[in-house]
Formats: C-alpha cells, sequence, structure tokens
C-alpha cells in the first residue's frame, strides 16, 4: 500500500556492466525487488524516488535503463488529471461514506423470543433511539437500563455499537410462564428476585390465596405452619429475627433476606375459547412481483402497484446495502411479491374442537409442570355454543408460593443501661458495711 501511494516503476536494466549497476544501487542504499533475467538484459522494481538517483550510476557503468511500466497513485493521478469531475466524485464518495459512518443505520435485536423485533423497536423509538441517529446521541448504557424496566420478563441486555450498526441482545427469563386466558403470571416464588435488592431485608408473603403444604424454612423467622389457609400479600417468612436479652426481652432486631422453600394447595382458572368457523384462503397461480428500493424511510417502487385485488397477501424479500460486516448503508432493494387469494368460510366439527382444545390445554399443563406445578385435580370442560366453543374449569394444584417483599423496619428505643444490667442507680456495689 505504501507504495502504491508513493508510486514505483518498473525498469529494463541493458548493457555489459549490469552486477556493477545492481551493486552501486546496494552501495547507494536504492532498494530494488523482483529482479529477474529477460532477453540478455535485467529486470527489476524500484521506487520512484529511487529512480531518480539513478543518473550517477547509469553514467559511471555505461548501462541503459528503460521504463518497463509505471505504477502507483502519483501516475494514476497524473494520468487523468484532465478528468476533474472524476476526481471530484471520488472525494464526494469518501466524504459521503465518513458522514454515513456517524450514524446508526440498523438496529439488531438478539435473543428476544416473547417481544417482537417491532414491539422493542417501537419502544426505542419512544426513546429517540432510531434508525438514522447519530452514534453521539446513542448512550448504550440508558438503553439497557430503559429495556430492563419496560419489559420485565428481559433479565439482562447488552447494547453496543459495531460499524454503522447498533447490537442489542437480550436475554428472556424462562422460569415464568402466561396463564391461561389472561396477562397474569405465575412466577417460581422467590427466584423473581433481582440482584438489585439482594442485600435488603426481605420477607416472603403470599402470592395468592392457598393452603400451605410444604415449608422449609432456611433464613428468616416463618410466620405459618403447614396446614394454615392463607391469603394473599399475608407474610409466610418474617426477614425481621428478634434479638433478646437474658430477661427475654427483646432489645433490637436483626435484619436478613429470609429464604424459604414454600409449597401450597391452590385453585388455578382456566379458561380457553375456540371460534366454530375458520376462514381458508385458496390461492390461484396468479403472482405480481414488484421491485423496490429503499432510501432511509423512503420506498420508490420500481413497477406498477395498481391492482385490483380485494383480497391479497403481500410478502417482502429486503436486502441491506453494507460496505464490509459491519458498515450499513440506509440504502436496501427488495422485491414485493403479491399473491391473490379467495376466503371460504369452514366450520369445525366437534370433533375437530374438542381436539384443538385438547391440545392447548395438554400444552398448558405440560408448561406447570415444567415449573415445578403438580396438579391434583382436573375440573376442565369443553363446552360448545352456538358462536363459539370454550373450554373451562378449575385446576387444583400443589405449587410453588411466596414472593419477596420489603421488611417493615421497627425501631426499638435504648434502655437506659442500668436497667438492662441490673446495677445500681447510686452506683454502690451493693455491699452492706
Amino acid at each position: 500500500m505504501i507504495r502504491y501511494i508513493k508510486g514505483y516503476v518498473q525498469i529494463r536494466v541493458i548493457g555489459y556492466s549490469a552486477e556493477r549497476f545492481l551493486n552501486a544501487c546496494s552501495h547507494r542504499g536504492i532498494y530494488i525487488w523482483g529482479l529477474r533475467p529477460s532477453n540478455g538484459a535485467y529486470e527489476m522494481y524500484m521506487s520512484v524516488d529511487g529512480f531518480r538517483r539513478l543518473k550517477p550510476i547509469i553514467k559511471k557503468t555505461g548501462t541503459r535503463v528503460v521504463i518497463v511500466r509505471r505504477f502507483g497513485l502519483p501516475f494514476f493521478l497524473h494520468r487523468y488529471r484532465k478528468r476533474k469531475l472524476f476526481f471530484i466524485g471520488a472525494f464526494l464518495s469518501v466524504a459521503l461514506i465518513y458522514i454515513l459512518s456517524l450514524f446508526i443505520w440498523d438496529i439488531d435485536i438478539e435473543g428476544n423470543l416473547s417481544q417482537t423485533d417491532e414491539n422493542i423497536l417501537e419502544f426505542l423509538q419512544t426513546k429517540e433511539v432510531e434508525h438514522g441517529m447519530k452514534k453521539s446521541n446513542v448512550d448504550c448504557a440508558r438503553i439497557v437500563k430503559d429495556i430492563r424496566k419496560e419489559y420485565d420478563g428481559i433479565i439482562w441486555v447488552s447494547a453496543s455499537i459495531q460499524g454503522s450498526r447498533l447490537l442489542i441482545q437480550v436475554k428472556e427469563n424462562e422460569d415464568s410462564l402466561p396463564a391461561a386466558g389472561g396477562d397474569e403470571e405465575i412466577e417460581e416464588g422467590a427466584d423473581k428476585e433481582s440482584a438489585e435488592t439482594e442485600e435488603e431485608p426481605q420477607d416472603i408473603v403470599a402470592d395468592r390465596d392457598c393452603t400451605i403444604t410444604e415449608m422449609i424454612t432456611r433464613k428468616g423467622i416463618p410466620v405459618v405452619k403447614e396446614g394454615d389457609a392463607v391469603k394473599k400479600g399475608d407474610i409466610l417468612v418474617c426477614g425481621r429475627v428478634p434479638v433478646n436479652n437474658d430477661a427475654g426481652e427483646t432489645t433490637g432486631y436483626h435484619y436478613n433476606r429470609s429464604d424459604a422453600d414454600i409449597k401450597g394447595k391452590t385453585v388455578l382458572p382456566y379458561e380457553q375459547e375456540q371460534d366454530l368457523t375458520y376462514i381458508e384462503k385458496e390461492f390461484p397461480a396468479v403472482t405480481r412481483e414488484e421491485l423496490y428500493l429503499k432510501v432511509g424511510k423512503y420506498r420508490f417502487g420500481l413497477g406498477s402497484r395498481n391492482h385490483d385485488y380485494e383480497n391479497y397477501e403481500v410478502t417482502s424479500h429486503e436486502k441491506r446495502w453494507k460496505i464490509g460486516e459491519e458498515f450499513y448503508l440506509p440504502v436496501s432493494t427488495g422485491t414485493r411479491t403479491i399473491q391473490p387469494y379467495t376466503p371460504k368460510k369452514h366450520k369445525y366439527s366437534e370433533k375437530q374442537l374438542q381436539s384443538i382444545l385438547s391440545a392447548r390445554f395438554n400444552k398448558y399443563c405440560e408448561d406447570l409442570e415444567k415449573k415445578g406445578v403438580e396438579i391434583i385435580e382436573n375440573d376442565v370442560k369443553i363446552y360448545t355454543g352456538s358462536e363459539e366453543a370454550r373450554a373451562k374449569g378449575n385446576l387444583t394444584v400443589i405449587m410453588p408460593i411466596g414472593t419477596p417483599a420489603p421488611t417493615e423496619v421497627i425501631d426499638v428505643p435504648k434502655e437506659k443501661e442500668n436497667e438492662t444490667t441490673g446495677e445500681n442507680i447510686d452506683g454502690n456495689d451493693g455491699d452492706s458495711h
């Protein structure tokens, strides 16, 4: 690269004293490479600066030097010196690439399962993180905090800038599952604790109404015992441990983070609905493909978009332009495939409805068992109405119970030292005289 920038030449040395010519070049520090014989002469490469220093050597050795080829940027610029528009365009291209490198043109999200890329990108837009923003305005630490605060199911986030791409990697909490027919989540008890509150004193409270069936306490004071019925929010294990003196009086409290394995018998409602009818799409053998060019947020179609299809599907295949592996550009090309279809309405048979609802219920039960939930009674039945079918009922289960909650801190006033130690007020040691 350095040789190309400075320029170099390929020369042919003709004469009877070629060896003296080579020795003289070595003596004067003129570097040559690629030496080879050619029809009774020698050909070699040397820098432009070295070639300019050959005149006294040529005169002394009586050789003749002919330039065979010229290489490098100086000769290229000299050859096209009259093509000013070319150099202006090259300069503008380099300037444009530099300017584009100052912005984020691609946001890549990896590791998300329950949250789609579109949902996370829409949330990031509310935080002014979007395609086309300046790299200098990207606060990776703030992005990490915002995502963890917005999505409870995401327990780890990493954000980094690679070229013109913002790479966001997430890890979701796999220890929770959605309850059937709602947004409520069943958590695995104290595993929901975050690292931020690890050192704070905590109780374990009931996260649902249940009857305690098993309780193993490792740290803290148990408040309930096996067989007790508790309500949601009741304290199960208290993180406030009393400190008593010799007289059995509480002089203070020791606070810690409660730790226990607690299981309880409870009832989980289950409900799933299924329409009696479904739409089947019949696709004819007619498709239409359109090319398009997308620059930033603007898309330019390279074909006719007019069509009179009432029902159709559109499939897009888009490719983002990039330089190398990480330098993405705000330009992409793609194709849109328009596929018309005719909707046909069909009705499920009773057997099909039972099969669909039973499969959903079995999947729900399998997910519960993976989380350590034991099903001891199943009261779910399938009902078929005039407009929809429904699986509804209750599951009696034994499952992990408990969620952390802050411990109430109680201030105990200090008693006088003589009252706690039993010393006399007048300071006498109690001997009689």
